[in-house]
């Protein structure tokens, strides 16, 4: 393992961080200082905090609560039947609001809640009284519409100010918000609310991208046809100010309408419904997962709290859409007193350099990005510059690869690089940064306080500096409270628990590495399987995307015939280039020499698009079914499932 260090912690901010503060708390406090060896004294600091709260969890998320001033009733118990898994129950008497902590945050009523940015330079703000004024009104149009506890209320909107509004709105009342953004097609919004039955349905009349305005009412005709539970329709006129739809209430007509009415945040328990996500569906219809009020609230705070020393005042922005679990993570932030950067908007556009200059423009403290638009803007030279107040760079939705950290390293010195690691499962991470500790090139940090993550193999026996199953084996606060329509629990211990019963394995491929860190390689279903020799995805993709022609990869196992499996690499690669013979010998070439020979790809393919999910992620999964013929159960799941044509019938992929 590389043993590189690109970052280290300052020694006396380390030890005024809120993680120091809450080892302190807790009868932990981190040893003595050593100016001779700070980052070993920081490390046994760690470790000894992080074997208590897994070792005494009831108590670790118990003081947590109090640590961060939850608001609400904690009760008496902070967890019932502890080592069930599924089965336990965290703070059974309880009672609190996921959107009454969210506005307790604030430093004063007149801090600036949110920022926003749109691709075509629309900018607005919000402060914390105004966004409790706006939720004050749209709860009172909820309410008027019969939404209660319990109620679902879909919102098929951008990454907005409304957005925000409509949670906190729907929140405070108890009914449960679900969202997708606009770029959906109609079978993909129809897939997700037509499983949960939406009462109220929020949606905008279009939306802007790479410098167009898309006009989706067409769409929303069809959606609002196909969701006969919906009582009434908002329009967001968000494109087109003057915007209508024929049967739905305009947004701004009910701000009006009920401006001055009283934001309502119900106590609820612990466990009440406050969102319903969704899986990316690639599999079939995607899978409906229920997260509570508490173990959302306690579980981000504690990652943005803790994890990222995230203080009061300072700007969290993460570029999102509404679809992708990374928005409810960064509203959360509100809750820590910070300003909420929205961005909206095609990241490209209208320069490669786009969100770095958003980033500087809005002096944005914590940045999180996926870890395709690094390598895509190091392979474009779009540069960060300038950013004085930037401290942490966050990424996200694939691995991030060891050559992407260098380039952040060397663009954006003295920033920590957290790379985090988790999913909708959790609405949450697993594995993920800690003030702490050093960044070492190409891993994350560490795992989660309160979860005992691990790396198994096929026995159930822990790895270190070997890949297998990424496991946690004891429950924590955010597991999901239910799968929609599953009353027996059979597919939530389905996803989750079969595997090694009673042990949540994630379904990720990775590595723990020697100094503690992780290492992600693909999905497990992912994985290829050449000579019988599990090989993790992103570890060709870090080979091969450093070759200057390819622009991205794309890589599956084809079954061989014999029992063995082959390897088919897909190349996209940068305009003006061709695989030749030469490049497919290059690429051979540096997979032999810096992964190994099973590595090496059997067979090499070039195509000008690559399928990916509507978060952004490649779908090795689709495309691995359409080379073996099979069927691809959900192509609304895809931004772009017509890129699939290219995989089928290659003639490169018929076997000798």
């Amino acid at each position: 393992m590389d043993t590189t260090i690109l970052w280290t912690p300052d020694p006396a901010r380390a030890r005024a961080s809120a993680i120091a503060r809450f080892a302190e708390r807790v009868d932990l406090p981190l040893p003595p200082a050593d100016p001779r060896n700070e980052l070993a004294v920081l490390r046994r600091g760690w470790e000894r905090l992080h074997r208590w709260s897994v070792e005494h969890r009831g108590r670790f998320w118990s003081e947590l609560w109090d640590f961060l001033d939850v608001q609400g009733e904690k009760g008496a118990r902070p967890l019932e039947n502890g080592d069930a898994m599924p089965g336990a129950r965290w703070f059974p008497e309880a009672r609190l609001n996921f959107a009454e902590n969210l506005l307790a945050g604030a430093p004063s009523p007149e801090s600036i809640a949110l920022v926003f940015v749109r691709e075509d330079g629309q900018r607005r703000e919000l402060s914390f009284a105004g966004l409790e004024r706006e939720a004050g009104a749209i709860q009172a149009a909820l309410r008027a519409a019969g939404v209660g506890e319990g109620d679902r209320v879909g919102a098929f909107i951008p990454n907005s100010p409304e957005a925000v509004v409509g949670m906190i709105a729907a929140a405070g009342l108890g009914a449960v918000w679900c969202s997708c953004s606009p770029d959906f097609g109609v079978a993909g919004v129809l897939d997700r609310f037509g499983q949960i039955e939406p009462k109220v349905l929020i949606a905008c009349d279009g939306y802007f991208w790479k410098g167009a305005r898309l006009d989706v009412r067409d769409k929303l005709r069809e959606v609002r046809a196909g969701l006969p539970s919906v009582r009434r329709t908002i329009l967001i006129p968000y494109a087109d100010a003057a915007a209508e739809f024929t049967g739905a209430e305009r947004w701004t007509d009910l701000l009006e309408r009920h401006d001055g009415a009283i934001l309502e945040t119900r106590p609820l328990p612990f466990a009440h419904p406050l969102y319903v996500m969704f899986t990316s569906g690639t599999t079939g219809k995607p899978k409906c997962i229920v997260h509570g009020h508490g173990g959302t609230l306690l579980q981000h705070r504690k990652e943005h709290v803790l994890h990222l020393d995230l203080r009061a005042g300072e700007r969290l922005s993460y570029f999102t859409t509404t679809g992708w679990m990374m928005w409810n993570w960064l509203v959360s932030g509100l809750a820590s007193g910070a300003t909420c950067v929205l961005i909206d908007g095609n990241p490209f556009h209208p320069s490669p350099d786009a969100l770095w200059q958003i980033a500087r423009r809005e002096r944005v403290n914590l940045f999180g990005t996926s870890a395709k638009w690094v390598d895509a803007c190091k392979k474009a030279a779009a540069l960060p510059g300038e950013l004085p107040d930037l401290r942490t760079l966050i990424s996200t939705g694939s691995p991030l690869v060891p050559e992407s950290f260098d380039w952040i390293a060397e663009q954006l010195p003295g920033r920590a690089i957290v790379s985090i690691s988790g999913g909708t499962d959790l609405i949450s991470s697993f594995v993920l940064g800690n003030p702490l500790l050093p960044v070492h090139r190409g891993e994350i940090q560490g795992p989660g306080l309160g979860q005992n993550v691990e790396i198994w193999n096929e026995e159930g026996k822990p790895l270190t500096g070997e890949a297998g199953e990424q496991v946690c084996t004891n429950p924590f606060p955010s597991m999901p409270v239910a799968f929609w329509d599953d009353a027996d629990g059979a597919k939530y211990r389905a996803a989750y628990f079969e595997h090694f019963p009673g042990v949540w394995r994630h379904g990720d491929w990775a590595t723990r590495t020697e100094s503690g860190g992780f290492i992600v390689h693909g999905r497990s279903d992912a994985t290829l399987n050449p000579g019988g020799v599990r090989i993790g995805t992103a570890e060709i993709y870090r080979q091969v995307e450093q070759i200057p022609e390819v622009e991205e990869a794309i890589v599956v196992g084809q079954d061989a015939g014999d029992g063995d499996v082959r390897v088919v690499l897909f190349v996209k690669l940068r305009a003006g280039s061709a695989l030749d013979a030469d490049l497919q010998a290059r690429i051979r070439a540096r997979l032999r020499e810096h992964a190994s020979p099973r590595h090496v790809p059997a067979v090499i393919a070039a195509v000008s698009d690559i399928p990916r999910t509507r978060s952004g992620k490649i779908s090795e999964i689709a495309v691995r079914d359409v080379v073996h013929g099979r069927l691809v159960k959900n192509t609304e799941a895809l931004a772009n499932p017509e890129a699939l044509a290219q995989y089928r019938n290659r003639p490169e992929l018929r076997l000798p």
